[in-house]
């Protein structure tokens, strides 16, 4: 599962748990979140009920 947060290169790569990557930009802003074998760590069907809530203003 890749979760992208905005679009551009990263400088740097870290796995921050076994199977968890995150990729920033060198001003140390998150450009996405990597998370392997997701289907594997979450039961099934509860993927596809994920919602994501954006604070109004936020861009």
């Amino acid at each position: 599962m890749n979760i992208k947060f905005q679009d551009g290169e990263y400088d740097i790569s870290k796995e921050v748990a076994e199977g968890i990557i995150i990729d920033y930009t060198k001003e140390g802003k998150v450009i996405r979140i990597e998370i392997l074998d997701a289907s594997k760590r979450m039961p099934k069907g509860s993927i596809k009920d994920i919602t994501v809530g954006i604070p109004v203003g936020a861009r």
